[in-house]
């Protein structure tokens, strides 16, 4: 059970970003960005926030950042490079962001090799499919002939996936028919290996999979974190994160 205001210790959650021009007043700088919504679903379901922006040396500096998570989240965001696994570039794929991309690699890697559960939205199951092996489709208009996952504007279009039964997914949302809010042009092509598909849209996308086995590594194509009536993904990503944090002081969950 995930961590409550009452406890001596909440669980401490990771949220990879980005480094963004901002302006602040007469400041014009590049800073972190995520939108708030993402570390409110995490606040809001029992865990501390901390955002993880890229790092120089990423490897070096995931190591060190990893030894003070019990969780990590891996965020929604632009395209991945098409040359982490092979394919030329799409015109309209979005310009490569390599800092990111190895950030979230090596805090991928790393949170694997210690038992950290990881979630990865958006962007962040694309990111992971890659780094399992697998590829994607850059643009799902051309690739499946449909705009229904990004309308544009700002505005999240709502689809239904399938969640399949006897999965993670599954416990946490429940078997069948679950609503959606959706806001990307690419997706999952060839799976990567090992990992396990939960669920899909009527057109075969894959929408969700997670990794078999006792470790946590659950990944959504959709944006759960806008809907703030719903915070059942981010509370089982809180409550892995709690058991975790309490196996390393060797207490009970």
């Amino acid at each position: 059970m995930a961590s409550n205001d009452s406890d001596p210790r909440r669980p401490v959650i990771g949220l990879t970003t980005y480094l963004e021009q901002a302006k602040q007043g007469v400041w014009d700088v590049r800073a972190s960005f995520l939108p708030q919504q993402y570390f409110d679903s995490v606040t809001a379901s029992g865990g501390v926030a901390v955002l993880l922006p890229p790092q120089p040396s990423p490897e070096a500096a995931a190591s060190a950042v990893l030894d003070g998570l019990d969780g990590l989240i891996l965020t929604g965001g632009l395209d991945v490079q098409p040359e982490l696994y092979g394919a030329p570039r799409h015109p309209l794929t979005d310009p490569a962001r390599a800092d990111r991309d190895a950030w979230e690699l090596a805090l991928l890697a790393g949170a694997r090799e210690r038992g950290i559960p990881v979630f990865g939205i958006c962007r962040g199951l694309q990111l992971i499919n890659v780094a399992y092996g697998g590829t994607l489709h850059q643009h799902l208009p051309e690739a499946l002939g449909t705009e229904r996952y990004r309308i544009g504007g700002g505005v999240f279009a709502e689809n239904t996936v399938e969640v399949d039964a006897d999965t993670k997914l599954a416990g946490l949302l429940g078997a069948g028919p679950f609503g959606i809010h959706s806001y990307h042009h690419q997706g999952v092509d060839r799976v990567g290996d090992g990992l396990v598909v939960t669920a899909r849209t009527d057109d075969g996308l894959v929408q969700a999979f997670e990794a078999p086995g006792d470790d946590y590594l659950v990944a959504v194509q959709w944006h759960p974190e806008e809907n703030s009536a719903d915070r059942r993904l981010f509370l089982g990503l809180v409550a892995a994160a709690d058991a975790y944090a309490a196996s390393r002081r060797g207490v009970p969950a």
